[in-house]
């Protein structure tokens, strides 16, 4: 048993206590994640994890960290705390495999203005939902009571993960062409990108958050905007597997389309996208509409319901298609690799 106590920290606002029932509370969902490589057990001062080199003739270690940003607001206005967790672990494991790296594992740090035991394990929910997602153990993490710095209702998620790949493997843009087909990954919706333009446009503080809308098919604007952003990591994992040669991979988050397409670009060829080769979700129309944003902002904010591009051979296109559909995403093909300087070109 745990005799540590300290009631002149209670008193300042922190109660260690809190954070052991926590603990109690989140022990078996962070156990749910584990995968053969994790040693040890929740609690230790670090995560330790013995990653398997066989085979691998040069193993690299590719890193990604992230936050889910200004959406917590929306999750404290609806009181729902058990998907941002997924929207935290999304955003770091689709960058790793952008690279074609394997998410080995991942750790959060949650830092709150008080301790609620139920809310901590509501958001480690949806952490240990994204890391099962993700095929990745959760090995760690941090929740720090920071009375006075953070309101009590409150808190910020943050999250880093470290993925596994072998050089002469790894996705660098190298084997990018003229010619070569861009498809697109659909994505659940704004994904955790853009709030503060959301925020802005709808004034949720005001607002209904739980009524049904037309516009948005009958779903609530608070659960429309709360989707989880979409993991990625089986799909682009089912490609590599099945032989496709994966050029080049784009995670479309903050800056849209035209500030992450040209960064897996090389110099002298160009993405050429079709606006009309995939629809467009609801929400981004109404928020379009509703804020009277022209399209280029549009695009050059949200992902507008495609989450990754990936570049492949055009001999490969129909394989791609269906290997991505087998593994449960919906994919479309958007357009292709042109010689150029423009980094993208949406037409």
């Amino acid at each position: 048993m745990n005799q540590s106590r300290s009631q002149s920290y209670a008193d300042a606002g922190v109660d260690v206590t809190a954070g052991y029932e926590a603990v109690r509370r989140i022990k078996p969902m962070v156990e749910s994640t584990y995968i053969p490589g994790v040693m040890g057990t929740l609690g230790g001062f670090g995560g330790m994890f013995a990653p398997d080199l066989s085979g691998m003739k040069r193993p690299v270690l590719v890193s990604g960290t992230d936050g889910v940003g200004t959406k917590l607001k929306l999750a404290f206005l609806m009181d729902k705390h058990d998907t941002v967790g997924i929207d935290c672990v999304a955003m770091c494991v689709n960058d790793i495999i952008c690279g074609g790296a394997v998410p080995l594992f991942f750790l959060d740090y949650i830092a709150c203005g008080k301790n609620s035991p139920e809310r901590i394990a509501q958001i480690v929910a949806g952490i240990t939902e994204g890391c099962r997602q993700a095929e990745c153990a959760l090995v760690g993490g941090e929740t720090a009571e920071m009375p006075g710095f953070y309101p009590p209702a409150e808190y910020d998620l943050a999250g880093f993960a470290v993925g596994l790949a072998d050089e002469e493997k790894l996705i660098d843009g190298k084997r990018l062409a003229a010619g070569d087909v861009l498809i697109g990954l659909a994505s659940s919706g704004v994904h955790s990108n853009g709030f503060s333009l959301v925020r802005k446009v709808f004034d949720i503080e005001q607002m209904d958050l739980r009524a049904p809308l037309d516009s948005l098919d009958g779903a609530s604007l608070g659960d429309t905007l709360l989707a989880p952003t979409k993991i990625y990591v089986k799909g682009v994992k089912a490609l590599l597997q099945a032989g496709v040669d994966v050029h080049a991979v784009s995670h479309i988050t903050g800056g849209g389309f035209y500030e992450n397409v040209p960064r897996m670009m090389t110099p002298g060829l160009t993405a050429q996208i079709h606006l009309s080769a995939f629809p467009i979700p609801p929400i981004f129309s109404l928020i379009q509409h509703k804020g009277n944003i022209p399209q280029r902002d549009m695009y050059n904010t949200f992902n507008m319901g495609i989450g990754m591009v990936l570049a492949v051979p055009a001999s490969q296109a129909r394989q791609t298609l269906d290997a991505i559909t087998q593994a449960g995403e919906t994919a479309y093909q958007i357009g292709g690799v042109v010689q150029g300087d423009a980094g993208v070109e949406l037409i």
